[in-house]
């Protein structure tokens, strides 16, 4: 069967003055290839790669767009009316986005994080709602390295994730250092695997590494401050993310190993580097 918004391998099962009609053996279906597309001299039973869409009728193009069934990205909204949006994919004729699969208001110009589903009507169209084309069901486990996209931020409950571009996944608040946007691109650790599938998330490595890492950042920051840093345990939560970006307990952890280490003391505001006797 011919795959509708991927792309996909096809036979040459018949060629016109206008293009040619591929398929794939002991099926009936075919999809048009037109003649501008034919970059070389084709004959019948070729293979050519292709990405299948649906107009009136099955049409394939050997471009590649921006995005394919299933995947999501940013695209620009070349054109706005009452029902939908039409976005730039690369392709001949933009793709549909219902107004139905809208999230705020849409201009035209602008970029925007979607995802690309097949209708019921077996037509590419996008959709804002990237949550529903994402699986549960990953290769991933706990501690693995990832990889993914924030497709949407949540004030009380943290980043949601689409890892590989495919599975769902979730960065929950506690985990979440820094400033982050819908459309940025993140390296993460698996931190569980919940029953359902989904994956929690952490932008921090394993204690230990992330330990060193952490040394390594107050060192730096004591070194731009002249040796001290106005910082401790009776500091705030907040002044400790503004400051150094981690969280209060992943600065006591490290403070405790540099002390260990016999590298800083501490003064009556902060800490300092130890002075060699």
């Amino acid at each position: 069967m011919i795959k509708v918004g991927e792309i996909q391998e096809l036979d040459v099962v018949k060629i016109t003055p206008k293009g040619a009609l591929l398929g794939l053996k002991g099926s009936d279906e075919g999809a048009f290839l037109p003649e501008k597309e034919i970059q070389e001299k084709i004959k019948i039973g070729d293979k050519i790669e292709v990405f299948v869409y649906k107009d009136d009728k099955l049409l394939a193009t050997t471009k590649r767009p921006k995005i394919v069934a299933g995947e999501i990205g940013f695209l620009r909204v070349v054109e706005t009316t009452r029902i939908g949006a039409f976005l730039d994919w690369g392709l001949d004729k933009d793709l549909f986005l219902p107004f139905r699969e809208q999230f705020g208001k849409i201009e035209r110009g602008e970029k925007y994080l979607v995802g690309v589903y097949v209708d019921k009507s077996n037509r590419p169209c996008a959709t804002m709602q990237i949550k529903r084309l994402l699986s549960t069901n990953s290769p991933y486990k706990e501690n693995d390295k990832v990889f993914g996209t924030i497709y949407s931020m949540n004030f009380e409950m943290g980043a949601f994730v689409a890892v590989d571009n495919k599975y769902d996944g979730l960065i929950p608040k506690n985990e979440l250092y820094g400033v982050y946007r819908p459309g940025d691109k993140v390296e993460l650790r698996v931190t569980k695997v919940r029953e359902d599938g989904r994956l929690y998330l952490s932008l921090r490595s394993k204690s230990y590494k992330q330990m060193d890492r952490d040394a390594n950042t107050i060192i730096n920051k004591m070194k731009a401050n002249g040796g001290e840093l106005d910082l401790n345990d009776d500091s705030s939560p907040r002044r400790i993310q503004e400051e150094l970006n981690m969280s209060k307990s992943a600065f006591k952890r490290a403070v405790g190993r540099l002390l260990k280490e016999g590298k800083i003391e501490f003064t009556r505001r902060g800490i300092k580097f130890k002075t060699m006797r």
